[in-house]
C-alpha cells in the first residue's frame, strides 16, 4: 500500500478546495490553517505553474490522545491534505496517517487511534473529489 492517498477529481482548483474544507467540518474536524503554495512561491519571484494548497486540519480529541501518547508526536500534527494541479488535472491527497504513525510509534493504541484519523481523512477527501 502506497504511503499517499492521492485522488484525482473533475472539479476545478478552486471548486475542490472549497469543497474540501466543507468536508473537513462535516467530519468533525476543524481547519486550523491553508497554506497557499503556489501564491506564496510567485510572490517570492519563483517561476511556478500549479496550484497547490495544503490544508491543515484537526480534530482535538485524536489529538490529545496522540499527545498523551508520546509528547514527541507533536512534531506529526496537525493532519494535512492537499489541493493542487499536476499537469492540468486537480488532485486530493495526504499521506497516510496510519503508515506515518506507525514508522514514528509502535504503540497499539496509537495505531488505533491513526486508523480512525486516516478513516476520517480519506472520506473527507473523497466527499470533496
Amino acid at each position: 500500500m502506497s504511503m499517499y492517498y492521492i485522488v484525482e477529481s473533475a472539479k476545478p482548483f478552486s471548486q475542490a478546495a472549497t469543497d474540501l474544507e466543507a468536508a473537513v467540518g462535516r467530519n468533525g474536524f476543524g481547519m486550523l490553517h491553508v497554506h497557499d503554495l503556489g501564491t506564496t512561491l510567485r510572490s517570492k519571484g519563483i517561476a511556478f505553474d500549479q496550484e497547490c494548497k495544503v490544508f491543515e486540519v484537526c480534530n482535538p480529541l485524536q489529538a490529545s490522545k496522540v499527545l498523551a501518547a508520546d509528547m514527541r508526536l507533536n512534531m506529526a500534527l496537525p493532519c494535512r491534505i492537499s489541493v493542487f494541479t499536476d499537469k492540468g488535472k486537480t488532485m486530493i491527497g495526504l499521506i497516510r496517517p496510519a503508515q506515518m504513525l506507525a514508522g514514528l510509534s509502535q504503540d497499539p493504541a496509537l495505531g488505533k487511534v491513526a486508523d480512525e484519523v486516516e478513516a476520517s481523512t480519506i472520506r473527507m477527501i473523497d466527499e470533496a473529489k
